[in-house]
Protein backbone atom coordinates (compact mmCIF):
# COMPACT_ATOMS: atom_id res chain seq x y z
CA UNK A 1 0.00 0.00 0.00
CA UNK A 2 3.01 2.63 0.65
CA UNK A 3 4.70 1.44 -1.89
CA UNK A 4 1.17 2.34 -4.45
CA UNK A 5 0.75 6.05 -2.67
CA UNK A 6 4.36 6.95 -2.97
CA UNK A 7 4.10 5.58 -6.71
CA UNK A 8 0.95 8.10 -7.48
CA UNK A 9 2.32 10.75 -5.68
CA UNK A 10 5.71 10.69 -7.82
CA UNK A 11 4.18 10.27 -11.44
CA UNK A 12 1.86 13.44 -10.35
CA UNK A 13 5.11 15.15 -9.03
CA UNK A 14 7.12 14.28 -12.29
CA UNK A 15 4.26 15.18 -14.39
CA UNK A 16 3.83 18.54 -13.12
CA UNK A 17 7.67 19.35 -12.71
CA UNK A 18 8.61 17.86 -16.23
CA UNK A 19 5.80 20.67 -17.67
CA UNK A 20 7.15 23.24 -15.94
CA UNK A 21 11.19 22.07 -16.94
CA UNK A 22 9.93 22.31 -20.29
CA UNK A 23 9.93 26.39 -20.42
CA UNK A 24 14.16 25.26 -20.61
CA UNK A 25 13.28 23.94 -23.35
CA UNK A 26 10.63 25.28 -25.85
CA UNK A 27 8.06 28.90 -25.57
CA UNK A 28 5.51 26.79 -26.92
CA UNK A 29 2.22 28.72 -26.40
CA UNK A 30 -0.07 25.60 -25.23
CA UNK A 31 2.21 25.71 -21.96
CA UNK A 32 2.32 29.20 -21.50
CA UNK A 33 -0.44 28.66 -19.09
CA UNK A 34 1.79 26.58 -16.97
CA UNK A 35 4.52 28.96 -17.17
CA UNK A 36 2.94 31.70 -15.20
CA UNK A 37 2.06 29.51 -12.33
CA UNK A 38 5.55 28.06 -11.99
CA UNK A 39 5.90 29.39 -8.52
CA UNK A 40 2.63 27.96 -7.36
CA UNK A 41 3.29 24.20 -9.30
CA UNK A 42 6.87 24.29 -7.70
CA UNK A 43 5.25 24.55 -3.96
CA UNK A 44 2.92 22.23 -5.00
CA UNK A 45 5.64 19.60 -6.42
CA UNK A 46 7.74 19.88 -3.21
CA UNK A 47 4.91 19.82 -0.80
CA UNK A 48 3.62 16.56 -2.86
CA UNK A 49 7.03 15.23 -2.71
CA UNK A 50 7.42 15.41 1.38
CA UNK A 51 4.20 13.81 1.52
CA UNK A 52 5.63 10.78 -0.88
CA UNK A 53 8.71 10.77 1.66
CA UNK A 54 6.28 10.82 4.87
CA UNK A 55 5.00 7.41 3.34
CA UNK A 56 7.79 6.06 1.83
CA UNK A 57 11.75 7.23 2.21
CA UNK A 58 13.22 7.14 -1.01
CA UNK A 59 15.92 8.58 -3.35
CA UNK A 60 13.39 9.57 -6.16
CA UNK A 61 11.47 11.53 -3.17
CA UNK A 62 14.47 13.46 -2.98
CA UNK A 63 15.16 14.09 -6.13
CA UNK A 64 11.92 15.48 -7.40
CA UNK A 65 11.86 17.53 -3.68
CA UNK A 66 15.19 19.37 -4.66
CA UNK A 67 14.09 19.93 -8.09
CA UNK A 68 10.52 21.76 -7.05
CA UNK A 69 12.81 23.77 -4.66
CA UNK A 70 15.16 24.57 -7.16
CA UNK A 71 12.36 25.73 -9.85
CA UNK A 72 10.66 27.54 -6.76
CA UNK A 73 13.92 29.63 -6.37
CA UNK A 74 14.44 30.41 -10.09
CA UNK A 75 11.24 31.15 -10.55
CA UNK A 76 11.68 34.02 -7.55
CA UNK A 77 14.80 35.10 -9.05
CA UNK A 78 13.39 35.79 -12.60
CA UNK A 79 10.35 37.73 -10.94
CA UNK A 80 13.43 39.97 -9.50
CA UNK A 81 15.28 40.69 -12.87
CA UNK A 82 12.54 43.47 -13.56
CA UNK A 83 12.12 44.53 -9.91
CA UNK A 84 13.15 48.81 -10.03
CA UNK A 85 15.04 50.38 -7.32
CA UNK A 86 12.86 51.42 -4.60
CA UNK A 87 11.88 55.46 -4.65
CA UNK A 88 12.73 57.53 -1.69
CA UNK A 89 9.37 57.79 0.46
CA UNK A 90 10.40 61.98 -0.07
CA UNK A 91 10.16 61.99 -3.69
CA UNK A 92 6.89 63.56 -4.73
CA UNK A 93 4.85 61.53 -7.07
CA UNK A 94 4.41 62.78 -10.89
CA UNK A 95 0.71 61.54 -11.53
CA UNK A 96 -1.26 58.43 -10.30
CA UNK A 97 -2.43 55.85 -12.67
CA UNK A 98 -5.29 53.20 -12.39
CA UNK A 99 -5.82 50.28 -14.47
CA UNK A 100 -8.30 48.04 -14.48
CA UNK A 101 -10.10 45.17 -16.71
CA UNK A 102 -13.54 45.16 -15.23
CA UNK A 103 -15.06 42.57 -17.46
CA UNK A 104 -17.27 43.40 -20.07
CA UNK A 105 -20.57 41.83 -18.81
CA UNK A 106 -20.23 43.37 -15.77
CA UNK A 107 -22.58 45.67 -15.93
CA UNK A 108 -24.47 45.88 -12.67
CA UNK A 109 -21.47 47.47 -11.00
CA UNK A 110 -20.80 49.93 -14.03
CA UNK A 111 -22.11 52.59 -11.64
CA UNK A 112 -19.85 51.41 -8.43
CA UNK A 113 -16.93 51.46 -10.78
CA UNK A 114 -17.64 54.66 -12.03
CA UNK A 115 -17.79 56.02 -8.42
CA UNK A 116 -14.24 54.55 -7.45
CA UNK A 117 -12.36 55.33 -10.49
CA UNK A 118 -13.85 59.59 -9.63
CA UNK A 119 -12.98 59.40 -6.12
CA UNK A 120 -9.68 57.35 -6.67
CA UNK A 121 -7.52 60.02 -7.08
CA UNK A 122 -5.46 59.02 -10.11
CA UNK A 123 -4.73 61.15 -12.76
CA UNK A 124 -5.20 59.09 -15.79
CA UNK A 125 -7.42 55.38 -15.59
CA UNK A 126 -7.08 52.38 -17.67
CA UNK A 127 -10.59 50.71 -17.57
CA UNK A 128 -10.43 47.63 -20.25
CA UNK A 129 -13.48 45.69 -21.08
CA UNK A 130 -15.27 48.87 -20.72
CA UNK A 131 -18.80 48.65 -21.97
CA UNK A 132 -20.04 48.73 -18.26
CA UNK A 133 -19.43 51.87 -17.60
CA UNK A 134 -20.18 53.33 -21.42
CA UNK A 135 -23.27 54.53 -20.09
CA UNK A 136 -21.57 56.48 -17.00
CA UNK A 137 -19.26 58.33 -19.19
CA UNK A 138 -21.05 61.61 -19.08
CA UNK A 139 -20.94 61.35 -15.26
CA UNK A 140 -16.77 60.36 -15.49
CA UNK A 141 -16.19 62.90 -17.96
CA UNK A 142 -16.73 65.85 -15.32
CA UNK A 143 -13.16 64.63 -13.52
CA UNK A 144 -11.53 62.86 -16.68
CA UNK A 145 -12.79 65.35 -19.15
CA UNK A 146 -10.11 63.94 -21.75
CA UNK A 147 -10.15 60.66 -23.00
CA UNK A 148 -9.20 57.96 -25.67
CA UNK A 149 -11.98 55.01 -26.91
CA UNK A 150 -15.71 54.16 -26.75
CA UNK A 151 -16.68 56.10 -29.62
CA UNK A 152 -13.44 58.24 -29.84
CA UNK A 153 -10.41 56.63 -32.21
CA UNK A 154 -13.04 52.89 -31.92
CA UNK A 155 -16.62 52.29 -32.55
CA UNK A 156 -17.04 49.53 -30.23
CA UNK A 157 -16.21 50.03 -25.93
CA UNK A 158 -12.88 47.66 -25.50
CA UNK A 159 -10.15 49.98 -23.86
CA UNK A 160 -11.17 53.18 -22.38
CA UNK A 161 -8.27 55.98 -21.47
CA UNK A 162 -9.37 58.14 -19.40
CA UNK A 163 -7.25 62.23 -18.41
CA UNK A 164 -7.68 64.71 -16.19
CA UNK A 165 -4.92 66.53 -18.37
CA UNK A 166 -4.85 66.60 -22.31
CA UNK A 167 -4.17 63.71 -23.99
CA UNK A 168 -1.47 64.23 -26.62
CA UNK A 169 -1.54 62.75 -30.01
CA UNK A 170 -3.82 59.93 -29.17
CA UNK A 171 -4.41 56.62 -31.37
CA UNK A 172 -5.47 53.51 -31.44
CA UNK A 173 -3.71 50.08 -32.91
CA UNK A 174 -4.66 46.55 -32.84
CA UNK A 175 -2.49 44.02 -31.71
CA UNK A 176 -1.55 40.93 -33.78
CA UNK A 177 -4.33 39.39 -35.77
CA UNK A 178 -7.18 38.27 -33.35
CA UNK A 179 -8.41 41.03 -31.81
CA UNK A 180 -8.67 44.66 -33.10
CA UNK A 181 -8.38 48.01 -31.70
CA UNK A 182 -6.67 46.87 -28.12
CA UNK A 183 -3.69 49.24 -28.01
CA UNK A 184 -3.97 53.02 -27.01
CA UNK A 185 -1.20 55.17 -27.54
CA UNK A 186 -1.02 58.74 -26.14
CA UNK A 187 1.17 61.26 -23.69
CA UNK A 188 0.38 63.75 -21.29
CA UNK A 189 2.12 66.66 -20.10
CA UNK A 190 2.38 66.60 -16.43
CA UNK A 191 3.90 70.19 -15.67
CA UNK A 192 6.37 70.19 -18.71
CA UNK A 193 7.12 66.35 -18.17
CA UNK A 194 5.83 64.53 -21.38
CA UNK A 195 4.73 60.68 -20.50
CA UNK A 196 3.81 58.08 -23.14
CA UNK A 197 1.04 55.80 -22.13
CA UNK A 198 0.52 52.31 -24.39
CA UNK A 199 -2.52 50.69 -22.51
CA UNK A 200 -2.53 47.17 -23.90
CA UNK A 201 -5.29 44.55 -23.77
CA UNK A 202 -3.83 41.11 -24.58
CA UNK A 203 -5.54 38.16 -25.89
CA UNK A 204 -4.98 34.64 -23.87
CA UNK A 205 -1.39 33.09 -24.43
CA UNK A 206 -2.72 30.08 -25.18
CA UNK A 207 -4.43 31.00 -28.37
CA UNK A 208 -2.12 29.80 -30.95
CA UNK A 209 0.55 31.67 -32.16
CA UNK A 210 -1.51 35.24 -32.03
CA UNK A 211 -0.29 36.13 -28.17
CA UNK A 212 3.74 35.94 -29.39
CA UNK A 213 2.42 38.19 -32.60
CA UNK A 214 0.86 40.89 -30.03
CA UNK A 215 3.86 41.51 -27.61
CA UNK A 216 5.94 41.68 -30.72
CA UNK A 217 3.91 44.39 -31.69
CA UNK A 218 4.88 45.99 -28.36
CA UNK A 219 8.27 45.59 -29.08
CA UNK A 220 8.10 47.13 -32.36
CA UNK A 221 5.85 50.21 -30.90
CA UNK A 222 7.56 50.97 -27.36
CA UNK A 223 11.17 51.99 -29.29
CA UNK A 224 8.99 54.88 -31.68
CA UNK A 225 8.04 56.37 -27.98
CA UNK A 226 11.07 58.14 -26.58
CA UNK A 227 11.74 59.37 -22.85
CA UNK A 228 9.33 58.02 -19.87
CA UNK A 229 6.72 54.99 -21.01
CA UNK A 230 4.10 53.33 -19.14
CA UNK A 231 3.24 49.85 -20.29
CA UNK A 232 -0.20 49.03 -18.83
CA UNK A 233 -3.21 47.00 -19.28
CA UNK A 234 -3.90 43.33 -18.81
CA UNK A 235 -1.40 40.67 -20.27
CA UNK A 236 -3.37 37.55 -19.12
CA UNK A 237 0.41 36.04 -18.47
CA UNK A 238 2.80 36.77 -15.02
CA UNK A 239 6.43 38.17 -16.27
CA UNK A 240 7.55 34.10 -15.47
CA UNK A 241 5.84 33.78 -19.32
CA UNK A 242 9.15 34.16 -21.54
CA UNK A 243 7.78 35.74 -23.87
CA UNK A 244 6.72 38.55 -21.31
CA UNK A 245 10.00 38.54 -20.19
CA UNK A 246 11.97 38.59 -23.34
CA UNK A 247 9.83 42.34 -23.70
CA UNK A 248 10.62 43.91 -20.49
CA UNK A 249 14.17 42.88 -21.29
CA UNK A 250 14.95 44.06 -24.96
CA UNK A 251 12.49 47.34 -23.41
CA UNK A 252 14.19 48.15 -20.73
CA UNK A 253 10.63 47.81 -18.51
CA UNK A 254 10.80 47.79 -14.96
CA UNK A 255 8.14 46.67 -11.81
CA UNK A 256 7.77 46.65 -8.56
CA UNK A 257 9.51 44.46 -6.55
CA UNK A 258 6.28 41.68 -5.90
CA UNK A 259 3.47 42.86 -8.15
CA UNK A 260 -0.22 42.35 -6.72
CA UNK A 261 -2.13 39.26 -7.94
CA UNK A 262 -4.73 40.58 -10.11
CA UNK A 263 -6.15 36.75 -10.87
CA UNK A 264 -8.31 34.69 -10.01
CA UNK A 265 -10.49 36.59 -7.79
CA UNK A 266 -11.09 33.47 -5.42
CA UNK A 267 -7.21 32.90 -4.93
CA UNK A 268 -6.79 36.77 -3.32
CA UNK A 269 -3.42 36.94 -2.50
CA UNK A 270 -2.89 33.51 -3.68
CA UNK A 271 -3.29 34.35 -7.07
CA UNK A 272 -1.17 35.39 -10.25
CA UNK A 273 -0.46 39.27 -11.19
CA UNK A 274 -1.60 38.90 -15.22
CA UNK A 275 -2.67 42.74 -14.73
CA UNK A 276 0.76 44.30 -14.89
CA UNK A 277 2.01 47.88 -14.90
CA UNK A 278 5.18 48.80 -16.53
CA UNK A 279 7.51 51.74 -16.35
CA UNK A 280 10.75 52.48 -18.62
CA UNK A 281 13.44 54.78 -17.37
CA UNK A 282 13.76 57.66 -16.27
CA UNK A 283 10.19 56.90 -15.26
CA UNK A 284 10.17 54.94 -11.68
CA UNK A 285 6.76 53.45 -10.07
CA UNK A 286 6.66 54.41 -6.69
CA UNK A 287 4.31 51.97 -5.79
CA UNK A 288 1.63 49.37 -7.23
CA UNK A 289 -1.32 48.33 -4.97
CA UNK A 290 -4.34 46.13 -5.97
CA UNK A 291 -7.75 47.91 -5.52
CA UNK A 292 -9.07 45.80 -2.63
CA UNK A 293 -12.62 45.30 -4.12
CA UNK A 294 -13.04 43.71 -7.52
CA UNK A 295 -16.18 45.08 -8.30
CA UNK A 296 -17.87 42.00 -9.72
CA UNK A 297 -14.79 41.79 -12.24
CA UNK A 298 -12.98 38.06 -12.14
CA UNK A 299 -9.76 41.01 -12.30
CA UNK A 300 -8.58 42.81 -9.63
CA UNK A 301 -7.33 46.64 -10.40
CA UNK A 302 -4.61 48.17 -9.59
CA UNK A 303 -3.62 51.64 -8.59
CA UNK A 304 0.14 53.08 -9.22
CA UNK A 305 2.35 55.91 -8.19
CA UNK A 306 5.07 57.45 -10.38
CA UNK A 307 8.12 58.83 -10.08
CA UNK A 308 10.81 60.58 -12.08
CA UNK A 309 14.57 60.45 -11.45
CA UNK A 310 16.73 63.17 -10.86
Amino acid sequence: MRDTIFCVFSVLTTLVLAIVSLRYVTDFYLLSFFYSFQLHLAAAAALASLVALLVKRHWYGLLTLGISLALAVHGIVMTREFAQPAVDAHRPVLFRLMSFNIENDNFANGGAIADMAIASGADVVNILEAEPVLSELPRLLKTYPYYVGCGIGMQQCDTLVLSKRPLIEPRIRSLGLLWRNRLTISAVDFDGRKVNFLTAHLTKPYYDEFYGLELEDLAAIAPSLPGPLVLAGDFNSSILTPGVQNLLRTEGFGTVSLEPATWPIAASVFGIPIDHIFARAPLRLKSVRRIADSFGSNHFGLMAEFAVDP
